[in-house]
Formats: structure tokens, C-alpha cells, sequence
């Protein structure tokens, strides 16, 4: 049993002196862990760097071992967002949602394409990215809901069927509200950015904080909750992390600021 194909390192952990157990996703094959061998020396270590494009090559005698993996590398984007405190954050936090809410050996091209296509636009340029590469992040969680059956409707008012002035959405349906009929539940309600309906908008930070606190809501109870996990401790940084730049209304996050 092998195959070989593009795969994103989501994470790896120390087995034994110079051993790895690592987690990729692939476009085809989805979800894989696997034990790359020497992926703790100085050499394969840079490899195995959550966000890293690779090319990865799995083989087991049987289809349900751990199998072996090997690595080479296509693009450090890790490497790439050391001084990016940020982007950086960002990264670790898709790829810990997809590491622990994808079910294992299922393939979720959609989620893998556009994950791929995010991490390489951040690393490439994660100073002229980083408002759009935010509003991007929290479509692919959109998205992320969506590939696991909880996905969110935001294309008509659950009350009225109109889909003029979409302000809110239930936290219980994921259906959104016009601002008219929001009502008495106005203060139940989860906000709705505006860049979740116009993709040519960027958003704020106070957007980005409140589409971060929309999907958490699904992430958390649906996602994670079903399996009786919390919220990766890397999304909830990125969330105290937006919600500080909203507090203070910073364009970005100053490196001094974060450990």
C-alpha cells in the first residue's frame, strides 16, 4: 500500500530519539498520519514544519497501519512567517482546525486546494496580504464547516426569505437574519460581517473578530464538540489576538507585543 502526492504538513510530534509521527492532508487521499523516520535530525526537521508544501510518499504493508512517510519539501511557508507574528498565527490555526476536525483517510479537495492556495499567498507577501489573507481565513473556515456537513446558509433571511440587509445569524440554525426581523433575539444573535456576503471586501478588524466569534460558535459546538474536543489552542490565540487589534483598533499586531 503507497501513494505519493502534494501534501501540507498540519503537525508533527517527537517519537523516540529521531522519529517523527506526522499528519498531512492531500487533495486525494485526505487526512494521513504517518511516522517519517529521521524526521527529528537536523535535516528532516525543517521539513516537518506545520503549513510546509511537500511531497510526501506513504507506504505500509497493510492499508490500516501507520505506515511510513517521507517528505520533500516544495514551500516553506513556516520559514517564510518567523517575523510575521500574525500571519503566523494564522497559519498554526488552519492548520490545527483541519488537523483536528478532518476524519482520517477522507478526501477534502476543496478544503486542501484553497488552504494551499492560502498558506502560499500569506508566506509569499505577509505584509501586503494580511487584511484580505484575514477575511480569506475566516471563508476557508466557512468553507472547513461546510466539507463536514455543518454548513452555515447565509444567502436568505431565515424569517423573511429576502436576502436584503443581512446583519445577524442564528447560532442555533446557522441561518442568517435581515436586521428588521432581528427583534427581541437581536442579543442572541451572532453578528454577520459583511465580507461573508461581498468577497471583494477585505473587512476590519472588528469584522474579523466577529466572523472568527461566528464560526468558533460551529467550530466549537459542531466540528469539536461532536467530538468531545475543545478548539485548538492555536485558534483561540488568533481569536485573542484579532480581538485585541479590534479593541484597539491596530491595523496589525506589533512583533514586541507577542511572545
Amino acid at each position: 500500500m503507497e501513494w505519493e502526492a502534494p501534501a501540507l504538513v498540519l503537525s508533527a510530534t517527537p517519537y523516540g530519539e529521531t522519529s517523527m509521527l506526522v499528519h498531512v492532508l492531500t487533495g486525494e487521499h485526505g487526512l494521513y498520519h504517518g511516522m517519517a523516520r529521521g524526521g527529528a535530525s537536523r535535516q528532516g526537521r525543517p521539513i516537518w514544519q506545520a503549513g510546509n508544501l511537500i511531497t510526501a510518499r506513504w507506504n505500509a504493508r497493510l492499508a490500516d497501519q501507520l505506515g511510513g512517510i517521507r517528505g520533500e519539501m516544495v514551500h516553506a511557508s513556516a520559514a517564510r512567517l518567523l517575523d510575521f507574528p500574525l500571519q503566523l498565527a494564522m497559519l498554526a490555526s488552519m492548520c490545527a482546525l483541519a488537523d483536528g476536525s478532518l476524519p482520517e483517510r477522507e478526501a477534502h479537495p476543496a478544503v486542501f486546494h484553497e488552504l494551499t492556495r492560502l498558506l502560499a499567498w500569506i508566506s509569499l507577501d505577509p505584509i501586503g496580504t494580511e487584511q484580505a489573507a484575514m477575511a480569506a481565513l475566516v471563508r476557508w473556515e466557512v468553507c472547513l464547516l461546510s466539507e463536514l456537513g455543518f454548513g452555515l446558509d447565509l444567502g436568505a433571511c431565515a424569517v423573511s426569505g429576502q436576502s436584503d440587509n443581512l446583519k445577524w445569524v442564528s447560532p442555533r440554525s446557522g441561518r442568517a437574519v435581515s436586521d428588521e426581523h432581528a427583534g427581541q433575539w437581536r442579543d442572541r444573535l451572532l453578528p454577520l460581517p459583511a465580507f461573508l456576503l461581498d468577497p471583494s471586501q477585505d473587512g476590519t478588524p472588528v469584522q474579523w473578530r466577529d466572523g472568527l466569534r461566528l464560526t468558533g460558535h460551529f467550530l466549537a459546538r459542531d466540528a469539536f464538540g461532536q467530538r468531545h474536543r475543545p478548539l485548538p489552542a492555536a485558534r483561540v490565540r488568533l481569536m485573542d489576538m484579532v480581538a485585541k487589534m479590534a479593541e484597539n483598533g491596530d491595523p496589525a499586531v506589533p512583533s514586541e507585543d507577542v511572545e
